[in-house]
Formats: structure tokens, C-alpha cells, sequence
């Protein structure tokens, strides 16, 4: 199966700065991947180098085609969306549609009207009328009428509250995605998009520091909670990180045997944001 991305050697240099360090990467099709990594780390960097936006070294591979030199005819599969909550505050529903219509080839008006009528926003109403619920409704009609192979979401939610949030990634999950279709997500929200995430990429330093299947996340790591006269037992089995939280320990263990930690404790499957952060401390490998 060829993948939608594929990079070798990635290097994105600004001055005597590495942002992007020999990165090697490779997203099959079908699949919903977190790019993960503080301010900093190299995301936007590699975003911009995939969509065609800044020049690299490395091979970089996006649906077959060069970035660099097939930006043109890649952008005709390929949706970009950053912070859905930003949109020109003066024009009116009916211009945006217009706009993106002569913008993208592959838009489709007639399903965006579609699922505006689902929505309480109306064609005549300017995006200073609108409230934030409704702009990320309105971003998400124009995203959703997009027959993009490759959806690229940069912060998507930033400036939402949590209610707008969830609907987004719902709406996103249940009326765009498919199997055909391969959606990259960049956001400090972890929490709000693991459940939906099919795939991990963890970036810091402009260097890949996790990449995995969720399926082999959940296999691999796993969180001890021990009362502290258990605290010691459970250190002699290598933790990879360690934290503590209402007077107990949190112990990360990676590919540990699970059957001698229950025996000390509660177990169960750290969160992505828990292993984030267990990861950008320098705990895992």
C-alpha cells in the first residue's frame, strides 16, 4: 500500500537552527494521526514542508507527488485548516462559499448546503454575526465539501470552548472521514482528540520521538497507581517515568509484565496526554 506520506532524511534547517532533524516518516492511507509536540518542536515546520510551503532537504513523498515542485496539482487533494475559529470577520456566508469554490476544485457547494441546513447559520449573515459555535460549524460546512484525500488540521479548535470542540471532531469523525481519506491533526488539546486518533506521532527537538499505532500504544505502556509502602517494589521494575497525585504513585512501565504489577497496585492504559508528558521529561525511549 503506497503511503499518503512518506519522508526520508526530512531536514528543515533556519540558519544555523535545526527545526526539522532528519525526520523519517510514513502515513498509510485510512488513517486519523496526532502530530504531537510542545511549541517549538518542529510541527509547523514539517507542515509546511508537506504542504508544499517551505523548502527542505530529505525526500518528501505527499500522494505520489514532490511538494516543491507539484504543489499546484497536489493542493487539488489536499484540504488545509488552521484554527477554525479565525475566519474574515466581514464577509458574508454566501462570499466564503464563493471564494472556496473558485479556490478549490474540489468543492463541492451543494454538500456544503447540505449541512449548513443543519445548522442555524444562514447565507446572508456576515462572520462578525456569528457566534464561535457557529463559525466552526460554518468552517466545518466548507471543510466537509472539500473531497480531499488528505486533510491537514493545524490547531483546528484553538479559541473554542470544550462544547464546539467535541461537536467539531465529531462532526469531522462521523460526515467526512473514510477510508479513502487521511487526516493529520497538530493541537496542545490531546485529550480531546485521542479517542478519535488512529495513529501517534510524537515530535520534539525536530526529532520523531514516538511513532505508533494507538493499538500499539495500548499494548506497550502501561500506568502502575501504588499507596507509597508499595512504592519501592514497584521502583525495582524500571519505571520509565514517575509522578505523584493524592498521596499516591503514578509509575509509567514500558512492554512491563502486567500480571506482577497488578500484584502492587491498580493498572491501567496511560493516556496519550500522560504519555506525552512522560516523553517530552526525557522518560521514554
Amino acid at each position: 500500500m503506497t503511503p499518503i506520506i512518506s519522508a526520508k532524511g526530512l531536514t528543515k534547517r533556519y540558519g544555523r537552527t535545526l527545526a526539522v532533524n532528519n525526520i523519517d516518516l510514513e502515513i498509510p492511507p485510512g488513517r486519523i494521526v496526532g502530530l504531537i509536540g510542545p511549541n517549538g518542536a518542529g510541527k509547523t515546520s514539517a507542515l509546511k514542508a508537506i504542504l508544499g510551503l517551505a523548502t527542505y532537504e530529505g525526500e518528501l513523498s505527499v500522494l505520489g507527488k514532490n511538494p516543491s515542485t507539484q504543489r499546484a496539482s497536489l493542493m487539488k487533494d489536499v484540504c488545509f485548516i488552521a484554527d477554525v475559529a479565525v475566519l474574515p470577520r466581514w464577509i458574508r456566508v454566501h462570499e466564503l462559499i464563493d471564494v472556496t469554490e473558485s479556490l478549490h476544485p474540489g468543492f463541492s457547494r451543494e454538500r456544503c448546503m447540505q449541512y449548513l441546513q443543519m445548522t442555524k447559520v444562514t447565507t446572508d449573515q456576515k462572520v462578525k454575526q456569528l457566534s464561535k459555535g457557529m463559525v466552526a460549524q460554518l468552517h466545518l460546512a466548507l471543510v466537509m465539501a472539500i473531497d480531499a484525500k488528505l486533510l491537514v488540521l493545524d490547531e483546528p479548535t484553538l479559541g473554542l470552548d470544550i462544547i464546539y470542540r467535541k461537536e467539531f471532531y465529531t462532526n469531522l469523525l462521523n460526515d467526512y472521514f473514510d477510508e479513502d481519506r487521511t487526516i493529520v491533526i497538530t493541537t496542545h488539546q490531546v485529550e480531546e482528540v485521542e479517542h478519535i486518533l488512529s495513529d501517534l506521532v510524537f515530535i520534539q527537538e525536530g526529532r520523531i520521538a514516538l511513532e505508533s499505532t494507538m493499538e500499539e500504544v495500548q499494548e506497550r505502556y502501561v500506568e502502575l497507581m501504588v499507596k507509597p509502602e508499595k512504592v519501592q517494589d514497584a521502583r525495582h521494575l524500571h519505571p520509565i517515568y514517575e509522578r505523584e497525585l493524592f498521596g499516591r504513585y503514578i509509575l509509567l512501565y514500558d512492554n512491563a509484565d502486567r500480571e506482577q504489577l497488578q500484584g502492587l497496585g491498580e493498572i491501567h492504559t496511560p493516556s496519550v496526554a500522560d504519555l506525552f508528558v512522560a516523553m517530552m521529561k526525557g522518560g521514554v525511549s
